[in-house]
């Protein structure tokens, strides 16, 4: 598998070449449409929301990061002392002022994209529009996919960083577990040959992504990020049509693992009830 970087691509060749098929690609100019690409540096969050709450807590005092803290801790993080990875901010309901920012959110690409309609928002499935904050050596040691079957949508507006995905179907050489099937046991970076003798096998692909640049990664496709420098990104996932059989299969699971059979069941019928009323949406939309 190869991932392409591909500048100026119509819907049509996106979904054709890559949504459909499953196949990841670096947009190069996809976030020309947002009022932040190239904006956002760590010297702007520090002057615009420096005490904004990061999700993320110090581990000493247990007090959430702030803005201004998360900048100066992926600004001084090195490979031998890395700051903690990922350090993130949950913009749509901690940074709400920044949507005008970016807007389209789906970049004009990531559509239909039912995380968006009010239903499955109420369902809270996921549907996150991220900032992601890291620094050099902040990385994902194992690697995975992405919860509930979502396609997932990486924009990377400040710094570099090296991904790693592998292709669709490689879980038994990536030690995934039944009991945690959306990530390995395997740490891509220093990896245990003794334990993980199979991993030989697997066929990574790695790959930088720049500012402004955005990464397309299907449901289904394992992967893992790696800060090369300071990094600002903001990611969002997908759900729609193509992904939906799966993201059912997941609300069942996670649903009887988190609570009673009558709240799975109730969760699942909600979903169902959600997908179709989506499906009735885009097929209105197409026969237009």
């Amino acid at each position: 598998m190869e991932v392409q970087r591909k500048t100026n691509i119509s819907y049509q060749e996106f979904m054709e070449e890559h949504h459909n098929p499953g196949i990841p690609v670096i947009f190069t100019d996809a976030t020309k449409v947002w009022k932040a690409n190239g904006l956002l540096t760590p010297d702007w969050f520090r002057k615009n929301y420096p005490d904004k709450l990061s999700d993320v807590s110090d581990k000493v005092t247990g007090k959430p990061y702030t803005m201004a803290q998360v900048m100066d801790l992926v600004e001084n993080s090195s490979v031998e002392k890395p700051a903690p990875y990922p350090l993130t901010f949950d913009i749509t309901h901690e940074i709400p002022e920044m949507l005008d920012l970016l807007t389209p959110v789906g970049l004009n690409y990531a559509k239909p994209n039912w995380l968006e309609d009010k239903a499955f928002k109420r369902g809270n499935w996921g549907g996150i529009l991220e900032l992601f904050v890291g620094g050099p050596g902040g990385k994902f040691p194992y690697v995975h996919k992405d919860y509930y079957h979502l396609s997932a949508w990486i924009n990377q507006l400040y710094g570099e960083k090296r991904f790693t995905v592998f292709p669709r179907g490689q879980e038994e050489f990536l030690y995934a577990t039944e009991k945690n099937q959306w990530r390995s046991e395997v740490n891509i970076f220093e990896p245990d040959y003794d334990k993980h003798p199979k991993f030989k096998h697997a066929t990574p692909v790695s790959f930088t992504v720049g500012p402004g640049e955005t990464l397309y990664i299907p449901f289904g496709v394992w992967h893992s990020a790696y800060s090369l420098t300071p990094t600002i990104s903001v990611a969002f996932d997908q759900l729609n049509a193509k992904n939906f059989p799966g993201f059912m299969e997941d609300v069942w699971y996670f649903k009887n693992q988190e609570s009673s059979k009558p709240k799975a069941i109730a969760a699942y019928a909600y979903a169902l009830a959600s997908g179709t009323l989506c499906k009735i949406k885009d097929s209105l939309a197409t026969a237009k």
